[in-house]
């Protein structure tokens, strides 16, 4: 039984690793709607940061 487990871990194992690689590989750069997803929530800081300090 455990020569089996074993012979199936190298498979998953193999297959996690270029899964990874995969993910990664994907998110090195930005596209258009991260970058403009990204400048929302800089607006929608600073208005919270504005209405704060109106507060105050």
């Amino acid at each position: 039984m455990q020569k089996t487990s074993q012979k199936l871990m190298a498979p998953l194992f193999a297959a996690s690793i270029v899964m990874s690689s995969l993910a990664l590989a994907g998110c090195e750069e930005d596209g258009p709607a991260e970058e403009v997803g990204e400048k929302i929530d800089e607006s929608v800081n600073d208005a919270k940061r504005a209405v704060e300090d109106a507060a105050d």
